[in-house]
């Protein structure tokens, strides 16, 4: 599987649009700050093509040190969830066709 980077998105869309680079590459970074910020807040984020990001409440445990087999206790944290939405749903699957 490969890794897709977030400047190969930028070429790529920069290339499509026919935009300048370091205009989409500023429109990218201000949608992934904004993606992060809402998330901080604890918000629901929602595109209907894409998913839908959650967070959720992950319950305080107790671990072990794999190397001194110590109980050590983990706080509840934060966590988000991702559930993809019908578009990418349906690439993921095969269906649909591409843009």
């Amino acid at each position: 599987m490969a890794t897709a980077t977030k400047k190969e998105l930028v070429d790529r869309i920069a290339e499509r649009t026919e935009s300048k680079h370091g205009t989409v590459r500023a429109v990218v970074q201000h949608f992934l700050d904004e993606i992060v910020s809402e998330r901080a807040k604890g918000n629901r984020l929602e595109s209907r093509d894409l998913g839908v990001f959650e967070v959720r409440q992950a319950a305080p445990r107790t671990a072990q040190n794999p190397r001194t087999l110590q109980p050590i206790h983990v706080p509840a944290k934060r966590r988000v969830k991702f559930k993809m939405g019908r578009l990418m749903g349906e690439r993921m699957n095969g269906k649909g066709r591409k843009r």
